[in-house]
């Protein structure tokens, strides 16, 4: 196990790479304990599923505009500083908040303040990669994404605390505990890391520049993107996982403790379970799956349309279990475990190699802008269905992977086309 390449990678980490993979456990452990019950809390405060569901539309219309920001404050203040500064004000006061809360006027303040976080994705991603050999980036996200999975094994504490104190006072404690973790973590990660090359000359070239000159240029980019038909399938697929997500997260703990009965000290080992499945699926599954792709070039679209496929199966098992069924409910849940690896594996490369290179950052920037926008009516719509019945929202979820499965196959013969034909362009006598 000590030469597995992941485990190499590890123990070789150094610089501003060693302190962000290291540290993220302080973030993941505390978040990952008050998740599963978020949804739960807010409904024993006073929120109904429409408010919620209004909650999450308005917190996604906060971020469009902190996204639009983030590139031109983390230039101008530098990687360091800006994850420092965003990371403590977009959750160390919102825990405060939430930890406190008493009405619905909470949560808003607090999804007021958590937006800014999308200034600090945006500083604490260049820590990760630059100055980071290119080579390890890989390994890298890796330990990072399984950081975030190996940590969910913690949730079924705060069920067994919440079988014991109750929901609300157990979220208050968990919430403090967050802060505590989670600002703990800001500081002592800010004393790993220094400020990267690319950063200082950033700062430099922006330092007399003003803050709103990022929107310059934009519209540019966006006739850049809107030429690119394998982009915009890109983005169709994002924002397909990105409202199947925000569903999930925020409404199946609703479902499962309102409608099918699932005790609140139990909704915890679903997340668990969800985390085991996609481990073993990471590192049993799909190195197969790999093989299988590189097999006479074979198509990429079928690992991820099967995974559309499971992922739409585990949906349909959530609108037709009966109450009690708990069995059918974590088969969905193991189905959807499955159903992730594979549904990101062609979208990440879709991304990767259809982006412009010479504008990659502003388009990213209205690519994750255009997700938030994009998203933002979903929140509001399956909130009104979760009113309405609170399997609503997996009927829409399932009817959007259904979806999914067909841009898939488009996308991949679009990608493929657009390969070919630069390909051609290249071997041409005229581009000699």
């Amino acid at each position: 196990m000590a030469q597995h390449g992941l485990i190499k990678t590890l123990r070789s980490l150094k610089g501003n790479v060693r302190g962000v993979v290291f540290t993220e456990p302080l973030w993941g452990i505390p978040f990952n304990l008050y998740a599963p019950y978020v949804s739960v809390y807010m409904l024993a405060l006073g929120m109904d599923d429409a408010g919620i569901g209004t909650l999450v539309t308005v917190s996604s219309l906060l971020q469009v505009f902190w996204t639009l920001l983030a590139g031109a404050v983390t230039d101008k203040l530098g990687r360091k500083r800006t994850t420092l500064i965003f990371d403590t004000v977009s959750w160390s006061l919102p825990c405060i908040i939430w930890a406190v809360a008493q009405n619905p006027v909470y949560f808003y303040v607090a999804a007021f303040v958590n937006a800014v976080w999308r200034v600090t994705d945006c500083s604490w991603g260049c820590l990760v990669v630059e100055d980071t050999d290119p080579d390890i980036l890989v390994d890298v996200w890796s330990w990072i994404q399984m950081s975030g999975l190996v940590v969910a094994f913690v949730a079924p504490l705060s069920g067994l605390m919440v079988a014991r104190f109750g929901l609300v006072p157990t979220m208050r404690g968990l919430y403090w505990l967050s802060l505590v973790m989670m600002t703990s973590k800001f500081l002592i990660m800010n004393a790993l890391v220094v400020e990267t090359t690319q950063g200082i000359k950033r700062m430099a070239e922006t330092a007399d520049e003003p803050l709103f000159s990022v929107v310059k240029g934009l519209g540019k980019v966006l006739r850049l993107m809107g030429k690119s038909p394998a982009t915009m399938y890109a983005l169709a697929l994002s924002l397909i996982l990105t409202v199947t997500m925000t569903v999930r997260r925020t409404f199946w703990p609703i479902l499962a403790s309102q409608a099918l009965g699932v005790a609140e000290g139990r909704l915890a080992l679903y997340p668990a379970l969800r985390s085991l499945t996609m481990l073993v699926f990471f590192f049993a599954v799909m190195p197969h799956v790999q093989r299988f792709i590189a097999i006479d070039d074979r198509d990429e679209s079928l690992p991820m349309i099967l995974g559309f496929v499971l992922a739409l199966a585990s949906q349909v098992l959530f609108i037709l279990v009966p109450p009690g069924y708990e069995w059918a409910l974590a088969l969905g849940v193991v189905l959807e475990g499955c159903s992730i690896p594979l549904t990101t594996t062609l979208l990440q490369k879709v991304v990767a190699t259809t982006v412009d290179a010479e504008e990659r950052a502003r388009v990213m920037s209205l690519f994750a802008m255009a997700l938030l926008v994009g998203t933002a009516p979903f929140g509001w719509l399956a909130g009104q269905l979760s009113t309405a019945d609170r399997r609503l929202p997996f009927v829409m979820t399932a009817t959007l992977l259904a979806v999914g499965g067909l841009v898939t196959y488009l996308a991949t013969q679009v990608s493929t086309r657009e390969a070919a034909d630069r390909s051609e362009i290249s071997a041409s006598p005229s581009a000699e």
